[in-house]
């Protein structure tokens, strides 16, 4: 065969007809010199995601969704999902009486409590209350469901490493054949819960530590998640942070106080409640107008295994 190959436009047919490429004329280069800027810094606002909400409340019940839920994807060309690489973030309601059924998947998931009490989360057979500003963690394969038995809507933010699981592709998925878990038992949660009085005291006792992103700074888990890490910060009023960027994909979301982030040169205005997401390798840095706490949600595990962490700060 080779006899009948005299050009390169014979080469480049021979192989291409395989279904391969030669790498030394690739359409598009396999390696580059650091990350290319593909998903967007972006950000979405509570007061205007809230009264959507509370429309898919009289709308969508739970009985035609398993979650009612509003994803947040990037809006980065081509992209229908993810809000960031590796991690997807999206608001949920669940109203009084309502229950949400129970099922596991293997994507780790986390929510973060905004507003509303009176709503429990039973993952694998622990029943544990759902309070504002606590973080509650549902680990890969755990099975949970949610019931409000308060007279509070009750709305959270949900983060999950789906994105990540759809690019390496072990995606199960089960809904519980009954239902509910048929037994439960009254929980505080254990390693399951962080909450909102416990993180706002270690808050305290780190001011004056140095972090390059925020004025004091604790993680959650040791990491949360095997995929995820959780970093609660605090930002003081007026005083802004350092500038950096790392490998790792992270979304805010705020829970106390206002501010901005400065995301590549944009600057991003937020209130209780937003979410701001921030790409890999893009530099970064937050002024509060007021006293701040946002919770900071990151791939910084994922990346961390495979020797892929980077930090640069500025």
């Amino acid at each position: 065969m080779a006899a009948n190959i005299q050009s390169l436009e014979a080469l480049y047919a021979a192989f291409t007809d395989l279904n391969m490429e030669g790498g030394w004329h690739r359409t598009r280069p396999a390696l580059w010199r650091e990350p290319v800027a593909n998903f967007l810094p972006f950000q979405w606002r509570y007061s205007e995601v809230k009264p959507i909400l509370e429309a898919a409340g009289h709308l969508i019940g739970t009985d035609k969704a398993e979650r009612r839920n509003l994803t947040m994807f990037n809006p980065a060309e081509g992209n229908i999902y993810p809000t960031v690489r590796t991690l997807v973030a999206a608001y949920q309601l669940v109203k009084a009486g309502e229950i949400a059924r129970a099922h596991r998947h293997t994507p780790n998931a986390l929510r973060l409590i905004l507003e509303g009490r009176g709503t429990y989360t039973v993952v694998d057979g622990q029943r544990v209350e759902m309070r504002p500003g606590d973080v509650l963690l549902t680990p890969n394969w755990a099975w949970h469901s949610h019931d409000n038995v308060g007279k509070d809507d009750c709305y959270w933010m949900d983060f999950l490493d789906v994105p990540l699981v759809h690019l390496l592709e072990p995606m199960f998925f089960e809904p519980h054949p009954e239902g509910l878990e048929k037994e439960s038992t009254p929980s505080e949660g254990g390693a399951l819960a962080f909450r909102w009085e416990d993180t706002l005291a270690r808050l305290e006792a780190d001011r004056g530590n140095g972090h390059v992103d925020a004025h004091a700074s604790v993680q959650l888990g040791d990491p949360a998640l095997k995929t995820i890490r959780l970093d609660m910060q605090q930002l003081d009023a007026g005083k802004p942070t350092g500038l950096s960027r790392t490998t790792a994909n992270i979304i805010y979301a705020v829970v106390r106080g206002s501010g901005e982030t400065e995301i590549d040169g944009q600057r991003f205005a937020w209130n209780f409640g937003d979410t701001v997401c921030v790409p890999a390798w893009r530099p970064y840095r937050h002024r509060a107008s007021e006293n701040a706490v946002l919770l900071k949600v990151s791939d910084a595990p994922a990346m961390d295994a495979f020797g892929w962490l980077r930090t640069q700060t500025f």
